[in-house]
């Protein structure tokens, strides 16, 4: 009589365990993939693919092969890629002291995404989530210029040469010029119709020849909210200030832009200045981290 019970007790207690350790490999499972959830968690194999595409659209050209020149000489297109996501402040202060604007961001380089905080009221912030612009504000106060417009401006500030890697982009190479005493390479990228929310926008880099890192942008603003008629801004040229490297990506840590003229070196009036600081990469963000917060509003076109 004892053997039987005997043996319903190891049972019993086999059976616990058992129990014990499939829970326990079921609540490492959840955890396992809310922790993914919250990552970057674009394959390795997404971004080779990527880069290799970029790489052979590019080399197929000349003025392909001097923006991936440049690419290269500012980190390569793995290292922004496989980097995460990129946070900085970007401070625009124009001299005429009109229309400032300051905020710390985070950016997916890799869907052009953005959230932006104000540097005086952390709780006021705007975004883009990819196909809605959203804002959350105490008022009207927080941010006094067009959020829609700028959730993805400092991008293409700070982003080139790498933000010109996608279809849709077209490359002109333009003759050599010399540019603040050293020769420049230089390349003219426009936009396929109906690519981004200003395809008929330019961007024309001024790639030293030396050191293949950029040192000036000429670009116009084409917005449709602003130019409603077609046409576009004056061209300005926004010269790079002191670079860094921030996790073997170079970048500039400021920008001097003017209207541009025919004069020596192009530059006529000097009109904005911008800081950018707090650079860094992260691999990880909070969930929806992109996603309209609740209280925000959508900003229609």
């Amino acid at each position: 009589m004892k053997k039987p019970y005997s043996l319903l007790i190891l049972f019993l207690a086999l059976s616990l365990v058992a129990c014990k350790q499939t829970s326990k490999k079921e609540t490492t499972t959840s955890i396992e993939v809310d922790t993914l959830e919250t990552k970057y968690n674009i394959p390795d194999s997404w971004i080779q693919e990527r880069v290799a595409a970029a790489n052979k659209r590019l080399n197929a050209s000349e003025a392909g092969k001097v923006l991936w020149s440049a690419m290269q000489a500012h980190g390569g297109l793995k290292t922004w890629y496989s980097n995460g996501y990129l946070s900085m402040r970007f401070n625009y202060l124009p001299v005429n002291g009109k229309g400032i604007r300051d905020s710390y961001q985070t950016i997916d380089t890799w869907s052009n995404k953005a959230r932006h905080n104000s540097v005086t009221d952390t709780t006021s912030t705007f975004g883009w989530d990819g196909k809605e612009s959203w804002v959350k504000a105490k008022d009207s106060t927080s941010f006094t210029y067009d959020t829609k417009f700028w959730a993805l401006t400092p991008l293409y500030f700070s982003g080139h040469p790498f933000v010109l890697d996608g279809a849709g982009v077209s490359l002109e190479l333009l003759p050599e010029q010399q540019f603040q005493g050293e020769t420049q390479k230089v390349i003219k990228a426009t936009y396929d119709a109906g690519v981004g929310s200003a395809p008929d926008d330019y961007y024309i880099l001024y790639v030293n020849a030396k050191t293949n890192l950029v040192s000036a942008i000429k670009y116009i603003v084409s917005y449709p909210k602003y130019f409603p008629n077609g046409g576009h801004a004056p061209e300005k040229t926004t010269v790079l200030q002191e670079t860094t490297t921030v996790d073997g990506i170079v970048f500039a840590t400021g920008f001097k832009t003017y209207w541009s003229t025919n004069d020596t070196d192009g530059l006529g009036e000097y009109i904005t200045k911008i800081e950018v600081s707090d650079l860094s990469f992260s691999p990880t963000v909070t969930k929806d981290f992109f996603s309209k917060p609740e209280g925000a509003i959508v900003l229609m076109d």
